[in-house]
């Protein structure tokens, strides 16, 4: 019987399933495998065995990266046994798409339109580099190229600007070390105590993967450590070395099973299993990076946090348990203070599993594991509640859920949060003096040991008097020089082609 007052139709997460396989255990598992293994786990978990899986009316799957499928959920449902009546999935890039999907999932529960329902997702990019370092064949299923799911969630919108990809901006790497410079010349850091900051950010994510037993790389670090650069950590994007960035070689699967309150208690799943979604908010910041007014601000994280806390009807202080995508260090920051959270809180650490660094990145469904993951520390902590965001492109998607194992005051509703503009005119193509607003060194990418320092251009951001932005690749050693040897943040510089440009006022010494 359900608790007095709870609409039957109340979304409950009852199961969640994690699954980790490392580097050096037997097998090349694909993202089928991995997905449905973790499913299988979900409905072990649920205390009930397979009855839910084989009822399963709705399956919403996370697009995958290393093999794509036009309906992974499709492979994954015959995989376990299921039958669903519809499949969904996610565009094929966005770490948004977790969230995205349980908002869907969730919305289609509370309206009577599904009664158990399943979200999964798996990335096997460790074995798919495995398979073609030693040209062994991979024996994933396959799938028609017509194959397509009933409907596909979130937006495809190509990410760069004709700007932005004239100056190199071609990857998130690159994208989020101009932000972190960005957010540092607001904060008025210098390099040296910038660099101790997100160090010792990262070494505080180490230690929560130390702790969490489906960490892609379980070991706590210093940030001595974490900031050298050296071969193995190599330098990739100033400030950035390898070991500060997302780590996509992984092979990590996750599952949830979301089921109506009437369906999960009918099914016998134990009451203290089940967790809650209050509140769940999408929004996108200006599309554009370089659009932005501000690169390392993101209105629309804080805009989806008001809607989620709001729906819940609690604020941020009332959370306990907190997972921030944590893609780069850029991103932790500013999702942190858009949502009003500090930083280096001792009693509240900022992920639960350790970030796409140590826990892993699994392509677009690294908050399918935040949740997954929460769910397990909810169960511990029934009057809790806790929040996880999910970030696509360069902070430009975002989702944030929040959860309890206390029942709700109202019925799910999603909702797609509305950010303010907040828009800079571009100036391509300008000539004249300008101000650095922000930059990085870009390093060359090899293997062998001598490649681990060795800069290949500058990309800077620079504001011209009228406030417009321009972007700037330059690859001559006497720049190389004045950005590696020296800290020109927020100097003057007369820029004379979008390859080329003097510094005016003297670097400042790092």
């Amino acid at each position: 019987m359900l608790p007095a007052g709870m609409d039957p139709r109340t979304p409950v997460l009852v199961v969640a399933g994690l699954v980790v396989h490392r580097s050096g255990e037997p097998g090349l598992p694909g993202p089928v495998e991995l997905a449905a293994e973790s499913l299988r786990r979900a409905g072990a978990d649920s205390g009930v065995g397979d009855r839910l899986l084989r009822s399963v009316d709705l399956v919403a799957a996370v697009a995958p990266v290393s093999h794509p499928y036009g309906d992974l959920g499709a492979l994954v449902a015959a995989e376990v046994g299921a039958a669903p009546k519809r499949t969904v999935q996610s565009v094929r890039f966005g770490g948004d798409a977790p969230q995205r999907l349980l908002n869907a999932v969730a919305q289609a529960i509370a309206d009577g339109r599904s009664d158990v329902a399943v979200i999964t997702g798996a990335e096997a990019v460790a074995s798919w580099n495995a398979a073609t370092r030693t040209g062994t064949a991979l024996d994933w299923p396959q799938q028609s190229q017509d194959t397509l799911p009933g409907a596909i969630v979130g937006s495809n919108r190509a990410p760069n600007s004709d700007m932005e990809t004239a100056a190199g901006l071609w990857g998130p790497v690159y994208f989020y070390a101009l932000m972190e410079t960005a957010l540092r010349r607001r904060l008025g850091l210098s390099e040296a105590i910038h660099r101790e900051r997100i160090g010792g950010l990262w070494s505080r994510l180490s230690a929560v993967a130390a702790r969490n037993p489906y960490a892609w790389q379980p070991v706590a670090r210093s940030a001595a450590e974490l900031l050298a650069p050296r071969p193995g950590n190599r330098m990739v994007s100033t400030p950035y070395p390898k070991l500060l960035v997302a780590n996509l070689s992984v092979d990590l699967g996750a599952g949830l099973i979301l089921c109506s309150a009437a369906a999960a208690d009918a099914a016998g799943v134990p009451r203290e299993r089940w967790v809650f979604p209050h509140g769940g908010a999408t929004a996108t910041d200006e599309w554009f990076v370089s659009e932005r007014a501000d690169m390392a601000v993101s209105p629309a994280i804080a805009a989806a946090g008001r809607a989620a806390l709001a729906t819940a009807g609690i604020d941020i202080d009332a959370v306990a348990h907190i997972d921030l995508y944590a893609c780069f260090p850029a991103a932790v920051q500013i999702a942190a203070e858009a949502l009003g959270l500090p930083i280096d809180d001792s009693t509240r650490a900022l992920s639960i599993t350790g970030g796409l660094t140590f826990a892993g990145g699994p392509g677009n469904n690294y908050t399918t594991h935040a949740v997954a993951t929460l769910v397990g520390v909810l169960r511990t902590d029934p009057s809790a509640y806790g929040l996880a965001t999910a970030l696509g492109w360069y902070s430009t998607k975002h989702g944030i859920g929040v959860y309890s194992a206390t029942p709700p005051a109202r019925l799910f509703h999603a909702i797609e949060a509305q950010a303010p503009a907040a828009r800079r005119a571009q100036a391509p193509g300008y000539t004249g003096s300008a101000t650095v607003e922000a930059y990085t060194v870009a390093y060359h990418k090899g293997s062998a040991p001598e490649y681990f320092d060795e800069p290949e251009a500058v990309v800077m951001s620079a504001l011209t008097p009228a406030g417009a932005r321009i972007l700037v690749r330059a690859s001559d050693a006497d720049t190389i020089a004045a950005f590696t040897e020296g800290d020109p943040l927020g100097a003057d510089v007369e820029i004379a082609a979008a390859d080329r440009f003097t510094l005016l006022t003297e670097r400042n010494a790092r």
